[in-house]
């Protein structure tokens, strides 16, 4: 007998799509979107379309196994382990992590995760309760969005931003940095209902993506150099009395140093047109444009928080908005995030107090994971000796592969990779245990892209032996002893729906009314922004800065940021060249800007190993402009070495006109899928952000030479 099953999609990306999964006879054999839901509107993108093959693939973990060969690449995949029950998994787990709890102390143990799931249990719940009780290191996790999230709320206070369904009114779109087509897609027909009346599409990306071929106007611009486009614009409506004074005189702080920095020589048109490589006429016109089309919206991505002044970048553009006014216009403002807007009670999911009853008794230390390589190979007190790496391929995504690699390698490290399918990072596992899909767990989705919260029900029983990470982690705990506690504190043994309640047990008005079993009656709920809990976009649009309301310390939009000025940083935003760019000595030795991007079919590094998510791909690419690739005698197809101090990886050279002179791309694959066991991260750095301590991706200078490999 069929039936139909609501669930939500929890991968990393902003759209969280309503799913129906079709159920025959216990076994899903349909996925498709659900049509009620008011953003994603009935479709799915490329990657989740095929699912069913994720889900039901013959290379799918589905027992826990134990590694019988040395660690490694070259042994790795099912030979490389036996099967073991999960008694003897838990066991040796738990042996080991007390016996290096006793010797070194708890914090030698590092939980290492990141967004494999964004469902609130899975992502972050029971695993944090585990950690924190056992007093193992805290992991700072920034490895994706810090940079540009923690530079939002430098100005705005909060991760709020334009609803999606409102760019369907706006008049100028700029997708500043956002491949709206390639991971953002269902904010692609509310863009395209906005051209239809009118509206034009202006793409600022140094890569001319598959959103840049759409655009009316796509501006190439040098990498990690768009807060100085951003300071040139705001001069030029500045200087014509472009902004809207009356909002910037009630609604922002330190307009006066905003204009006394954007009328420095630095910020003149000439001058940023070398820094930036875009026309000075060209920066005029898109400032003039952008100030008086209304409204005027920005869709600004985490591309561009990927340098080292990745923060003063996203602040940058933060503050367009801001003096235009436009934050006041149904279709007007901007969106980096709106995860800010999901008021769920975290600590009853995450339970941080349970540090204070740890071995330390205190707040462990912090870990940051996008100096794994660092943290793995440095002598730190207590250094690193266990890590439990779950929804993250850590020896793929982290910067500086090539020390990841030899961290992992060491022989007196223990790993568990809790994963879905042998990976890069399993190759390098004592322990691997098997994990359920969306399909086989029941969740809680927010969103950081929309405001309607979700659950998403389990569609079918969990393969072979897999678990979730709340069933893992539950398990864990209860054989650590943790949940024995003298005063009757049960978190380790609440249900998944205890923990749902938990997480919606909040005070705030955005989710009066707000349930578990609402939530299970209706497919998806628009956050209470109106207070009856019935209001949608169309007729009650939510216009978070309309009246100023900044949750800032001052109550307004903080164009100068006394946070920043404590810590040593410029209190309003300028260019500074990073120390890896054209503009740097280094770029004597390493000439070419490298993008190390994400592919348009993959979702960092989950679907790379799917044959139908392969053939949308061509892989071992290295993008080339005409240039660059003539004067080193390259042409399209040949084998060629990129290389730095850092490291080196033979790819096929694309001489195309998807980048320009200076500047090379690559596209974040699996090490295991190259020839050479490696990926574009032996050439990245683990050099952090100014703001939020981000990864510095794309700060990353090479030279190329024709290969003969």
């Amino acid at each position: 007998m069929k039936s139909v099953v609501h669930a939500a999609c929890p991968h990393d990306c902003p759209d969280a799509c309503g799913v129906l999964i079709t159920i025959d006879d216990g076994r899903a054999v349909k996925i498709q979107g659900d049509p009620a839901h008011p953003v994603t509107r009935g479709f799915l993108c490329a990657k989740v379309t095929k699912y069913l093959e994720r889900v039901y693939s013959p290379e799918r973990l589905l027992y826990p196994m134990r590694r019988i060969a040395p660690k490694g690449r070259e042994n790795s995949g099912p030979v490389a382990f036996e099967r073991i029950t999960w008694d003897e998994a838990l066991d040796a787990i738990t042996t080991k992590l007390r016996a290096v709890s006793d010797e070194f102390g708890p914090e030698a143990i590092l939980p290492y995760s990141y967004g494999g799931t964004l469902g609130q249990l899975n992502n972050a719940s029971m695993d944090h309760r585990l950690f924190h009780r056992l007093g193992a290191s805290q992991l700072n996790r920034t490895i994706c969005a810090t940079a540009g999230g923690d530079a939002l709320l430098t100005v705005l206070g909060k991760k709020l931003g334009t609803e999606p369904e409102q760019f369907r009114k706006s008049k100028y779109i700029i997708a500043w940095g956002a491949n709206i087509h390639g991971n953002n897609v269902h904010l692609w027909p509310f863009i395209e209902e906005a051209r239809r009346n009118g509206a034009k599409l202006v793409v600022i990306d140094p890569y001319r993506t598959r959103t840049a071929k759409c655009a009316d106007w796509h501006i190439p611009i040098n990498p990690g150099t768009d807060v100085a486009l951003a300071l040139c614009m705001m001069r030029v409506i500045i200087q014509e009395s472009l902004h809207d004074a009356d909002y910037v005189a009630k609604y922002t702080l330190g307009f006066d140093e905003l204009r006394s920095r954007v009328m420095e020589d630095a910020y003149a048109p000439e001058r940023v047109a070398q820094i930036t490589g875009i026309p000075a006429n060209d920066i005029i016109k898109l400032a003039r444009e952008y100030a008086t089309a209304r409204p005027a919206v920005i869709r600004v991505n985490y591309g561009v928080q990927r340098s080292e002044n990745g923060g003063m970048n996203v602040r940058a553009i933060t503050m367009l908005p801001c003096i235009t006014g436009s934050w006041k216009e149904v279709g007007g403002g901007l969106q980096l995030s709106t995860s800010g807007a999901f008021p769920l009670n975290k600590e009853s999911l995450q339970r941080p107090d349970l540090m204070f009853k740890s071995p330390l008794r205190r707040v462990a230390r912090v870990i940051n994971m996008s100096e794994l390589g660092k943290a793995l190979l440095t002598e730190s007190s207590p250094p690193v000796k266990a890590v439990f790496v779950y929804n993250s391929n850590p020896a793929a995504v982290a910067p500086n592969h090539n020390d990841v690699v030899r961290g992992f390698l060491r022989p007196d490290l223990f790993t568990v990779v809790h994963e879905q399918f042998f990976t890069d990072t399993t190759d390098y596992a004592d322990i691997v245990l098997p994990a359920t899909t969306f399909f086989e767990h029941k969740e809680l989705q927010g969103a950081y892209g929309h405001y309607y919260l979700q659950v998403s029900n389990q569609a079918i029983a969990p393969l072979g032996e897999c678990k979730s990470n709340v069933g893992l982690f539950r398990e864990l705990a209860i054989r650590m002893g943790f949940d024995k506690c003298e005063d009757g504190d049960a978190c380790f043994r609440e249900s998944t729906d205890e923990m749902i309640d938990g997480a919606l047990d909040s005070e705030h008005e955005w989710l009066k009314g707000v349930t578990r079993q609402r939530l299970e009656r209706e497919p998806q709920i628009r956050l209470n922004f109106t207070g009856d809990g019935n209001a949608d976009a169309e007729s009650a649009p939510y216009l978070p800065f309309a009246h100023g309301n900044f949750p800032t310390a001052s109550g307004k939009a903080e164009l100068y940021s006394a946070q920043l000025q404590a810590k040593g940083l410029d209190p309003v935003a300028s260019f500074i060249a990073p120390h890896e760019s054209r503009h740097s000595k280094r770029a004597e030795t390493f000439p070419l800007e490298l993008l190390s991007r994400k592919a348009d079919n993959h979702l960092n590094t989950t679907f790379c190993n799917l044959p139908g998510h392969q053939k949308m791909e061509e892989p071992h690419l290295l993008e080339m402009s005409p240039a660059d690739a003539g004067s080193r005698g390259i042409r399209d197809g040949d084998a060629v070495l990129v290389f730095n101090s850092r490291g080196e990886i033979t790819l096929k050279a694309r001489v195309d006109g998807a980048v320009r002179a200076g500047v090379v791309a690559a596209k974040l694959d699996w090490a295991r899928l190259n020839p050479e066991g490696k990926n574009i991260n032996v050439l990245t750095s683990e050099t952090l952000t100014e703001i939020g301590a981000g990864a510095t991706f794309y700060s990353c200078l090479v030279e190329v030479r024709k290969s003969s490999g």
